[in-house]
């Protein structure tokens, strides 16, 4: 059975890419070889490799992992999409306003 992959647009290709080169950047800051990163997140090399390089077939998990391995970066996956703010503006849309009896 063929593998389904999702389309990506260029935008979050770039995203995953700049995403992968910042995780790159935090473990050598850190001076932390890819071997120890690999042995604290649990993934192999190859799967260090293709983080850094931003692809789109790594799990999240992995990233996840990844992150928490190089000091509990982790914790910054809770803000995302912290302030809907488009979600809100949609939601005070289908807001109705009673209107007054006069």
């Amino acid at each position: 059975m063929a593998k389904k992959t999702n389309q990506m647009y260029p935008n979050m290709l770039n995203n995953l890419k700049t995403m992968g080169e910042q995780i790159k950047l935090a473990r050598l800051r850190r001076e932390l070889s890819a071997s120890l990163v690999c042995e604290r997140a649990d993934v192999s090399r190859a799967t260090l490799w293709q983080i850094e390089k931003g692809s789109p077939t790594v799990s999240i998990g992995a990233y996840a992992a990844v992150l928490h391995a190089l000091g509990g970066m982790d914790k910054d996956l809770t803000l995302i999409a912290k302030d809907d703010e488009t979600g809100r503006l949609f939601q005070d849309l289908k807001l109705k306003v009673k209107k007054r009896i006069k």
